[in-house]
C-alpha cells in the first residue's frame, strides 16, 4: 500500500457494539498526522449514527495501553473502541 506523504494507517479493533454495526473485527484506515482518537470516533460515528450513544462512555487503547481521546495516533497503531460490555 502506498502511504500518501503526511499520512497514517492506523487498525481499528471493533469489539461489542462496534463489531456488531459493522460486521467485522477490524478496520485499517489511513488518516492525516496528528489524527486524534477522537477524530477517528468521530469518523465511526459519522459512518454509522447509531453509535452516537456510545461514544460518551467508551474508552480508549492504542497499543494495549488506556489513553485519553486526545492522544495523538501514530503510523501503524493499534486502536481499540471499548464500549461498556454488559455481562453476568
Amino acid at each position: 500500500m502506498i502511504m500518501a506523504q503526511g499520512s497514517i494507517n492506523v487498525t481499528i479493533k471493533l469489539f461489542a457494539i462496534y463489531q456488531e454495526v459493522y460486521g467485522i473485527t477490524e478496520l485499517i484506515r489511513q488518516f492525516p498526522l496528528e489524527t486524534t482518537v477522537s477524530e477517528v470516533l468521530s469518523l465511526i460515528i459519522e459512518e454509522h449514527p447509531q453509535l452516537q450513544k456510545w461514544q460518551s462512555i467508551t474508552r480508549f487503547s492504542v497499543n494495549y495501553q488506556f489513553v485519553e481521546a486526545d492522544t495523538k495516533l501514530q503510523d501503524g497503531d493499534e486502536l481499540v473502541f471499548i464500549p461498556p460490555v454488559s455481562g453476568g
